[in-house]
Parts: structure tokens; C-alpha cells; sequence
């Protein structure tokens, strides 16, 4: 592992969000095209290109998947010049690739870094999660309480009733009893059809996006993004790896995780500190998409360091190419 005092964290987040700015562009004419493929592969390549020209010894962490399935930025491959600092990129280029062939609410690309061997690496697996925003003690949530429990307490905590408490849930038969369950405290609940790294920063911010809670499960490598932005707004999260076969067993032990059970804090799941960007590709909670003028495509992201705590939204303008 690198040593943590090499990660140059200010000097590095202006070209991570550019990073995530290059994606973002490179998917926009793709937005309701109907052609998640297309736009996916569009925002991989623009990715790749920006990672490459970073002076960092980059290994991807959280990527587009195993070597034989994705030809770039798959689990394992070398970014960056070679040049700098050793360090972890979890990624997703389009987290909501549905969301951008439909030209609906909270498409985004998505970037973490963090020093070598400090991100979890999380198998392509389902993942367990729960997610509460910044201010509350440890543990006022956990995993082991049921969905009702988690309600009670957090309104408890927040000093209101549990009708006032609004969770966020990803929007699959696999929560309908959980989701019976919440409505049965009288808690709302917002669904999302795709974008739970959204979902999860949504928390962070609740007097902004109206989400107190965020769970259910979702894709372990999600996961980890989803704790690397927590940890640079404030919040906790925690997430339990879900197992449905022997083949993603193996996933477990190749990633180096022996102990299936284990429920990982925010902390656990990103030990150092660690810069985020996102940018928006459709408008949403959280960020607005790409507006496009005549001559012209304008960006929004948001960069954010949990070293400084520090969360910044930029604009960006840039020439139609």
C-alpha cells in the first residue's frame, strides 16, 4: 500500500473531475436515443482517455467488470502515466445507463480515488445497504434492526415522527416486503428505478433532496462508491455482501474477502481518505444534467475531499465537437 502522505488529494481533484466531466459530454448526445450501449461505451472511452493523461499509477478497483468481460477500465487495469502516486479508482461511467437512453431523472458518471489498497474490492455481487446522513450518533441504524426498527429510531433521533421520515428505495420485486413494511410505520418512501449511488448521496443532503434513509440492495460495487462520497459529505452507511451461488463465492475469494457475513462501515469500506466527482448527465436531485445550446454543451459536478470535507459544484462550458 502506498503511503497515504504520497496522495496528493488537492492537486489530484481538478483532473478527477475532469475525468467525470469527459464522460459526462461524451454520453450527451446519447441522452433518449434509446441506445444504453452505445451511451455506456461512449462514456468508457472518454473516461479512460482523461484517467490516462493523470500522473498517477492508477489500478481500477471498481470497474466495468472482470478482464474477459470489459475491454477497458475492467477490475485490474493500469491508468495514468505511470507518474505519481500509487492509487485505487473505483468508477462507474454511467451509473444509469437506462436512465440516460430515457432521458429520465438522476443519470450520472462517477469517480472515486483513494491511496493504493484502501477501497474495498468489492466482487460483482449484490450488496446489503443502509445509508443515513451526516449529525447522529454511530449505530443509530444498523443492519440487524428490521426496516421498521431502523424508522423508529431514526425518527426518534431526528426528533420526529416516524410519518416525517422519508426512505429511499431501489424500486425491484425483491423489496416488496420491505417496502409493505415501511409503509406499514407510516414512513414515505421514494422509489428510483436505477441510480443508487444517487440514492445513497440523496441522504447526505436531506434538507435539500427530502430523503432521511437510504436501503435495500444493489450492486457491491455501487456500494463502494456510494461510501466513498459519504465519506466526504458526512453520513453512515454500512453494506453486507449477498450471495446467491458458489460462481460469486469465488468472485469473493479472487477479490481477497473470506468472511462472507461481514458488515462493513462507511470507514471499512473506504479506510483513507478519498476525492469524489460526479457529473450529471440527465437533471436530477442532485445535480443538473447537460444542458446543450447551440454551439454549446454545459456541465455540472460536483468534486468533493473528505480530507478538508470540503464540497464544491462547478459548472462547465464546453465547445459542441
Amino acid at each position: 500500500m502506498a503511503d497515504a502522505q504520497e496522495f496528493q488529494d488537492r492537486l489530484l481533484s481538478l483532473g478527477l473531475a475532469r475525468v467525470s466531466e469527459a464522460a459526462a459530454l461524451a454520453s450527451a448526445k446519447l441522452v433518449g436515443r434509446g441506445d444504453e450501449k452505445a451511451a455506456d461505451q461512449a462514456a468508457v472511452n472518454a473516461m479512460r482517455d482523461q484517467l490516462n493523461l493523470l500522473d498517477i499509477k492508477g489500478v481500477v478497483v471498481i470497474g466495468e467488470g472482470e478482464r474477459d468481460e470489459a475491454p477497458m477500465l475492467f477490475i485490474g487495469e493500469e491508468v495514468g502515466t505511470g507518474q505519481g502516486p500509487a492509487v485505487d479508482i473505483a468508477l462507474d461511467p454511467l451509473e444509469g445507463t437506462t436512465l440516460t437512453a430515457k432521458d429520465m431523472p438522476n443519470a450520472l458518471t462517477v469517480i472515486a480515488m483513494a491511496p493504493r489498497g484502501t477501497l474495498l474490492h468489492a466482487p460483482d455481487v449484490y450488496m446489503e445497504k443502509l445509508a443515513i446522513g451526516p449529525g447522529y450518533a454511530p449505530d443509530t441504524v444498523t443492519l440487524e434492526m428490521s426496516p421498521a426498527e431502523r424508522v423508529s429510531a431514526l425518527a426518534k433521533a431526528k426528533g420526529c415522527k416516524p410519518e416525517e421520515i422519508t426512505v429511499c428505495v431501489l424500486e425491484r420485486p425483491r423489496h416488496d416486503e420491505m417496502i409493505a413494511e415501511l409503509r406499514s410505520t407510516g414512513a414515505a418512501i421514494r422509489l428510483i428505478t436505477d441510480g443508487d449511488v444517487a440514492g445513497v448521496i440523496h441522504c447526505a443532503e436531506a434538507e435539500i433532496t427530502g430523503i432521511d434513509m437510504y436501503m435495500g440492495s444493489g450492486g457491491a460495487p455501487e456500494g463502494v462508491l456510494a461510501a466513498s462520497a459519504l465519506k466526504c459529505m458526512g453520513g453512515q452507511m454500512y453494506g453486507k455482501l449477498l450471495f446467491r451461488n458458489d460462481d460469486e463465492r469465488g468472485r469473493a475469494a479472487k477479490a481477497g474477502i473470506n468472511d462472507l457475513d461481514r458488515i462493513y462501515t462507511r470507514d471499512e469500506m473506504v479506510t483513507a481518505d478519498v476525492i469524489f466527482a460526479a457529473t450529471g448527465v440527465t437533471s436530477g436531485s442532485i445535480l443538473a444534467g447537460i444542458k446543450s445550446e447551440p454551439g454549446w454543451f454545459t456541465t455540472e459536478t460536483l468534486l468533493m475531499r473528505s480530507k478538508t470535507g470540503s464540497v464544491r459544484r462547478m459548472t462547465y462550458r464546453s465547445p459542441v465537437k
